[in-house]
């Protein structure tokens, strides 16, 4: 589970076992979680978070945006080459 990203107490990262999926992020913080597609940039599945702690994250993922999508390429386009 790589780490992206650590701001405002959210941690970003990738789970391997997603290569298959749509370009997407998964963000925690203590014990909520949320999925976030990248491309459109929506929420996919959240799991106890506010409704303000949901818009914070995604303001977070819009700012990073181009950063995620590259590195979700950079990842999973090498797994996908072996």
């Amino acid at each position: 589970m790589p780490t992206l990203l650590r701001e405002h107490g959210f941690r970003f990262f990738f789970y391997m076992a997603d290569r298959y999926e749509p370009p997407h992020v998964h963000v925690e913080r203590d014990d909520n979680a949320v999925r976030i597609w990248l491309d459109p940039l929506e929420i996919a599945f959240v799991d106890g978070l506010r409704p303000h702690e949901r818009k914070q994250m995604l303001r977070i993922t819009e700012q990073h945006l181009s950063e995620f999508i590259s590195a979700w390429h950079r990842k999973f386009g090498e797994l996908s080459n072996e």
